[in-house]
């Protein structure tokens, strides 16, 4: 886990060691009644109670299993456009994006989104990757690896932002 930055004692990780994450998932704080609950669970002298869910052999077979879902060729080719289309200082970045980010994402981006895509595509019952897949995990793994520059902070423009309009410039390409 990370906490956040603004928190006293935390610093930002520098590039390479963000790049070592596969997701960043960010949450908000829970709702009220989970709270309440939290603070029963945690206050009452109970000791919490693990249930386990899978042994070491089966989280194997899955990720074998997730190994062997199928990639169109296009997939590979959205994942490599997608974070090719990241990096401000290449041809392959739009103008906008230039203005925008400081740093974009490499190569273990892609790899990254192609295996977050299988196992989506796994868990959403298919046997094949889509690009629905693909998108549906682009922004846990891209959200980190690309760093705004201060004048995208000082407008308002997330790296979340910067990836929205990367896929629908994506979509509207695809048609």
């Amino acid at each position: 886990t990370q906490n956040p930055i603004e928190q006293e004692g935390t610093y930002p990780l520098p590039e390479a060691q963000l790049d070592r994450f596969m997701f960043i998932v960010r949450m908000d704080y829970p709702q009220r009644e989970e709270e309440i609950m939290i603070a029963r669970q945690t206050t009452m002298g109970a000791t919490a109670k693990l249930k386990k869910i899978i042994n070491g052999t089966k989280l194997k077979q899955y990720q074998e299993l997730v190994e062997r879902i199928p990639v169109p060729e296009h997939v590979f080719e959205l994942a490599v456009d997608l974070v090719r289309r990241t990096r401000p200082g290449t041809k392959d970045a739009p103008k906008w994006l230039k203005q925008s980010v400081q740093w974009g994402a490499g190569p273990r981006a892609i790899q990254f989104l192609i295996r977050g895509a299988k196992a989506h595509a796994l868990i959403s019952g298919n046997f094949i990757t889509t690009t629905d897949d693909l998108e549906a995990v682009a922004e846990p793994v891209l959200y980190h690896r690309i760093i705004t520059n201060f004048h995208a902070r000082s407008e308002g423009i997330t790296s979340s932002e910067v990836i929205r309009r990367l896929l629908e410039e994506a979509r509207r390409e695809e048609r």
